[in-house]
């Protein structure tokens, strides 16, 4: 059975990784679910949390997003500096903080809030010394609740299907990831993509990969946040069981232990292990100010928080 509660603190650094992709099943939340997982069996103590109103990633684990006291709706709206309430104990080494139907109604509500893009960041900066690892299962779409996801985390993954229109879609999220970095956060990078349900066969997934690995290379020596991207290896098979196991509340490993989802999600942790969080961008120089301009230079109003607009190929604003 679930518990609720948060985990005792680590000394670590946390990597907050964001999962996002604007298009749906594309395999955003089988990867973050089974992802956590396999980094849980590794040792990692693994904190998702479930930002899409759909609440697949709850369910995924079994959890009755009707059943949580406290949600991530909370984090966002309702605060009171308790974020570890939510917390709720999945398997060991893995927890979560469920997301439930009302988080639909975020969206508007978010947008009369001062602070409506730091409200999820501010609950993480809590709860990250308890984890090593919080990821973020994105809704698929660019408003309010992925801008939230994306000012907090430190680095993003994108799961994704290598199709040529699929390709078309990760560039308008790397635009909106590189907005998001130029006025929130300048520490956020893009740590790859994930291929979901891959088939190494076919011609048009080998071109699909091959523009994929030289846009990547031909960004290294810029100054953009996916500049240390990579496409993760191994990609993730298309496996049957992946599909049946979330209608089980189980992961793959609960599920079935052996099957090839199970080996590629494992081996993708121990990736994500070893290739560390991207490298932060450095912050420009401060200038010094002489004693008298110091004197001299009239009182500087707060700034309002930077708004992020986000112009997808619909061209319409999802984020004001």
């Amino acid at each position: 059975m679930p518990e609720h509660g948060g985990p005792a603190p680590t000394d670590s650094a946390t990597r907050i990784i964001a999962l996002i992709n604007q298009k749906g099943g594309v395999g955003k939340t089988t990867t973050t679910v089974n992802l956590a997982a396999a980094l849980a069996a590794a040792g990692q103590r693994t904190l998702i949390v479930d930002l899409d109103p759909q609440a697949h990633a709850t369910l995924s684990l079994g959890i009755d997003p009707a059943s949580s006291p406290r949600s991530v709706y909370d984090l966002l709206l309702d605060w009171d500096d308790e974020p570890a309430a939510a917390i709720i104990k999945a398997r060991p080494n893995l927890s979560v903080v469920a997301s439930e139907t009302d988080l639909a109604a975020a969206e508007s509500e978010l947008a009369a809030l001062p602070d409506r893009h730091q409200r999820l960041s501010r609950a993480l900066q809590q709860l990250a010394p308890s984890f090593k690892y919080i990821l973020i299962d994105c809704p698929p779409s660019l408003g309010m609740l992925t801008i939230n996801a994306l000012a907090a985390a430190g680095e993003v993954i994108i799961p994704m299907q290598a199709h040529f229109l699929a390709l078309q879609g990760v560039s308008k999220l790397l635009e909106t990831v590189k907005l998001v970095r130029a006025k929130l956060n300048p520490g956020l990078g893009v740590a790859g993509v994930v291929l979901c349900m891959h088939d190494s066969t076919a011609t048009h997934t080998q071109e699909v990969v091959a523009d994929l690995n030289a846009f990547f290379e031909a960004a290294r020596t810029q100054d953009v946040p996916w500049r240390s991207a990579r496409v993760f290896q191994p990609p993730i098979r298309r496996n049957i069981k992946l599909a049946e196991c979330p209608s089980f509340g189980q992961t793959i490993f609960d599920y079935a232990d052996t099957a090839p989802g199970a080996a590629d999600y494992r081996a993708l942790a121990e990736s994500v292990i070893a290739s560390g969080p991207p490298p932060r961008k450095p912050a420009p120089p401060r200038k010094k100010k002489t004693p008298a301009a110091t004197e001299q230079a009239p009182p500087t109003p707060a700034a309002p928080e930077p708004a992020v607009v986000v112009k997808p190929a619909s061209a319409a604003e999802v984020a004001r």
